[in-house]
This record gives structure tokens, sequence and C-alpha cells, in this order.
């Protein structure tokens, strides 16, 4: 009767810690396919190889859990960025919802470009007159305010052409390679050239990535004490631009350590994968995801405007770089695709 009692006092706790997320991820069954929407290809099997030669502990590449990190890009590489990125989409939102406040914003030809969706036209003024939209739009409120803005936008939010919420463009080969490298130690961290608490605000639930493996763009943040409520006011000045050669410096800076893998979709990325691959001993893997599909999702590379892979595309085979053809080697998008 003891040894019963014992079992199931043990059953007991596994469930409780299996609830509460206490557990590591446990590999899958022998035999199953951890990468089942990914088509067999160099990429596929670049990702297996990875994960054997550095998890394995007599290879030569072995890596120690603590240090097996993989970097990911977030817009167009975990999810969609087409016709414009999630939080440009929501800087517009903003911007209509704040206009009766700051009716000079029409005046300015950056504001009045994104109040009339001219992206277009919008880009044309380049990252310094879509900060100041930013900050426009993202400061002067607390960072427990704007985390509950973004999330109740993500909420409602579409995508104007397949009419989905924004967290349901995910990538799902892509999440599935997240779980594959998780399930074998690797800690799996977004760094963007989004904002830092828009990402935050709702990664976790959609990739498993939790705010502390999150490095993005920042605004100042300043610190209050009203009576015994403490509280981060969100200021509206730049505090760290997290896009080309911003990426590796937020890697150091917030990581502290050089990514095993990373994963890019654009010249953003460029100095992302050469940081973690160029020179680097041992086992590497830099990727590239390349837009090809316009039936399922969008194709475009070196003549957007929107964002751009031309630099790193070019680079990308006297890298070693593997280019993963969205239309050739996913055999599905997203998780809604029949």
């Amino acid at each position: 009767m003891r040894t019963n009692a014992c079992s199931r006092q043990t059953a007991a706790l596994v469930v409780a810690a299996l609830c509460l997320g206490c557990l590591p991820r446990l590999p899958a069954a022998r035999g199953a396919d951890p990468l089942p929407s990914w088509n067999e290809g160099p990429a596929k099997r670049a990702i297996v190889e990875l994960v054997d030669r550095t998890t394995r502990a007599d290879s030569p590449d072995f890596v120690p859990v603590p240090d097996r990190i993989a970097t990911f890009d977030n817009d167009g590489t975990l999810w969609c960025e087409h016709p414009m990125y999630v939080q440009g989409m929501f800087v517009i939102d903003r911007l209509k919802e704040l206009l009766p406040r700051h009716p000079e914003w029409k005046e300015r030809p950056n504001f009045r470009a994104a109040f009339e969706r001219d992206l277009h036209q919008l880009a044309l003024y380049g990252e310094n007159g879509l900060a100041e939209i930013v900050m426009a739009t993202h400061a002067e409120m607390t960072v427990d305010e704007f985390l509950a803005t973004v999330r109740a936008w993500m909420a409602q939010a579409r995508h104007p052409r397949f009419q989905r919420p924004y967290t349901e463009l995910v990538y799902q080969p892509m999440l599935e390679l997240l779980a594959y490298l998780r399930a074998h130690g690797y800690t799996t961290c977004i760094v963007t050239g989004g904002g830092i608490e828009f990402v935050r605000a709702w990664a976790e639930p959609i990739y498993g990535i939790p705010p502390g493996q999150i490095v993005g763009s920042s605004i100042r943040t300043k610190f209050q004490l009203d009576g015994d409520a403490p509280r981060l006011l969100r200021l509206p000045e730049i505090d760290f631009i997290d896009d080309g050669p911003g990426k590796p410096v937020g890697i150091n800076k917030f990581l502290g350590k050089v990514p095993i893998a990373a994963f890019g979709n654009s010249d953003g990325d460029l100095q992302m994968l050469e940081y973690t691959t160029v020179g680097r001993p041992g086992k590497r893997l830099g990727m590239i995801v390349h837009h090809t599909d316009a039936e399922r999702e969008y194709a475009y590379d070196r003549d957007t405007r929107v964002v751009k892979l031309e630099r790193a595309l070019t680079a990308a085979p006297a890298r070693g770089w593997i280019v993963v053809d969205m239309r050739r080697d996913w055999r599905r998008i997203f998780a809604f695709e029949k």
C-alpha cells in the first residue's frame, strides 16, 4: 500500500509540474519528424545537422547547454511583415486615435503619409521619419499602459489581405524550429529592429519566448514613484536602435553571448549573421528566409521599399549561409493552411 501511495504522489507531482510548465520539454517520439512543415532539402538538413553536431556529447562541435543560443529576427522571419511591419500598422491606428488631441500632425508630411496609408511615401522619410511617428505614438505613458494598449490592439487588429489576427500570421515552420531547438537545450531569442516592449507584449504566448530573451529597439524610460505606486514612464526620446550593426551590439549588451545560429530575412540582419558565423570556431548556422511565394504569402527581395534583401542575399553563398526558399522549402507557411 505504501508503494502505491508513493506512486500516486509521484504521479500527482509530475502532473502538477507539467501543468505549471516546470518540466523541460521532452524530445519527440523516436521516428517522429520534428519539422513536419519543412520539405526535405538543404535547409532542413542544415538544421538537423546543427542540432546533432552541437548537442551530441561525443561530437567535436559539442556546445554546452548554457552556450546554445539561437537568435531570430522577428518581422519577415517569424511572422508576416507585408504590406508593412505589424508595428507600423499599430502606429497608423494609434495616430488616428490620437489625432483629435494633435491636429498639428496633419501638417507634417511623414505623419500625413501614415494617415493616408501611403506606405511607399512613408518609406521615403526613412528611419528618422518613422522614429518621429513612433515616439509621438508610443511615449507619454507608463510601460504597463503601453503593454496593455498593444495587447488590446493585437486582440482586434486584422491583416489587410488575410483578414486574420496578426498572431495567426506566424510561420508554422519557424514555430517548429523554435520548439526543436528548445527541445535540444537551445535558448531561443528574438533580436528585432522593432520595439522591444511592442514585441514583449505578445511574444511569449505566440513563440514561447519570454521577455528577458527579447532584444529590440527602445525609447528612453524614467522611473518615478507616485505615492506608493512605482512607475516607468516612456519618454519621446530614442534610446537604442536594434537594426543592422546595432544587432550585434544589442546581442552583446543584453544576451552577453555569441549565438551559435542566427536567422534573418533582410539586410537589417546582415551584421547579426556575420557576427554569428564569420571567423567563429565550431559548427555555426546562418539562415535567411527568402520570400518567394506570392500565392501563399508574398514574393520580394531586392526591389521592395518596405524591407530589402540584397546585400545579405549576395553574401550568402560566400558566407555559407543557407537561403530558405519559402515556396520550395516550406510545405506549409501558416498553421491555418489546409
